[in-house]
This record gives structure tokens, C-alpha cells and sequence, in this order.
């Protein structure tokens, strides 16, 4: 991820100023916040700017998804889009099996999901999680956007503080 986010810093900190690289950096899948703050950091932005910026870039997608994504899923089962329809209902399946009974459990399994800097988790993941789950959409916004700021404190702690650990 450090290598995909500096590449990235590298090419939209060439035409952009270093605080829009960040915010569009942070907006994209799988990089997220973590490699939004990492590229700040290759960029010489501040932390004091670059956590904020980084963490609105991380969230501002999430209500979307959460609102649409299982409107995008209904019409891919209906029209076999990209012939992706069982992918779709196997995920839709095993989440309806896994919601019930999870509650309790999905504030901090979601919020763990969300918090923890690692590869395929984050925000979007996050909310791909809560809308199989039919969680509610705004407790699931709070949950995720919670996340959010810890997996930003935890990569913070790495790109700012221990800046020889990159």
C-alpha cells in the first residue's frame, strides 16, 4: 500500500497541490485514509491539515454507499450485469444468514473492521459490511466515521510520529 500511495502522491502532487492529492488519494478504495495520510506525509503536508482532509475524503463516499449499494446489487440480480448475479446472491445469502443475532455484536465488529489499518478493511469495506447486514444507515454512518478517526490516529502514529518506519 505504501508504494501504490507514494506512486500516487508522486503523480497528483505534480499537477495538484499537496492537500487536493491528499483528499483524492484518501477518497479512493483500498487506499483510503491510511494511504491518503501517507502520501500527505511524502508531500510535506502538516498533520494538523492533512487528518482533517483525509478523514472527510475517507467518509465522503460511505453515505453513498450506504444508501445505493444494494439498489446496484438488486439491479445486478435482476439483469445478471457483467453476469455477476450469483456473486451477488451468494454475498446476499450468507449476510442475511450472519446478520441475524449480530446486533449487538455488529458495533464493534464493524467499528474493528473500520479502525484496524490493515489491507481490505477501512471505511468502504466497512460499509459493503453494514449494508449486507442491513444495518441502519445512520448508525452505521457514526460507526464508521468513528473508525475512521481511530485508523487515522493508529496511521498517523506511523506516517508522523515513527516517519523512519515507512
Amino acid at each position: 500500500m505504501e508504494g501504490l500511495a507514494e506512486s500516487l502522491a508522486g503523480f497528483f502532487g505534480s499537477w495538484l497541490t499537496p492537500e487536493l492529492a491528499t483528499f483524492l488519494v484518501s477518497l479512493l478504495p483500498i487506499l483510503e485514509l491510511r494511504g491518503g495520510l501517507i502520501a500527505s506525509a511524502l508531500l510535506g503536508v502538516d498533520w494538523f491539515i492533512a487528518f482533517p482532509i483525509s478523514v472527510i475524503g475517507n467518509f465522503l463516499p460511505i453515505p453513498f454507499i450506504l444508501l445505493f449499494i444494494q439498489k446496484i446489487f438488486n439491479f445486478i440480480k435482476r439483469t445478471n450485469f457483467l453476469k455477476m448475479r450469483r456473486l451477488v446472491e451468494k454475498l446476499d445469502e450468507k449476510a442475511e444468514k450472519k446478520s441475524k443475532g449480530l446486533e449487538t455484536a455488529s458495533f464493534w465488529g464493524l467499528f474493528i473492521l473500520v479502525a484496524i489499518p490493515l489491507p481490505g478493511t477501512g471505511g468502504w469495506t466497512g460499509a459493503l459490511v453494514a449494508s449486507f447486514l442491513k444495518m441502519d444507515i445512520k448508525k452505521a454512518s457514526i460507526i464508521i466515521f468513528l473508525g475512521i478517526l481511530a485508523a487515522g490516529l493508529i496511521t498517523s502514529t506511523f506516517t508522523y510520529l515513527i516517519p523512519s518506519f515507512f
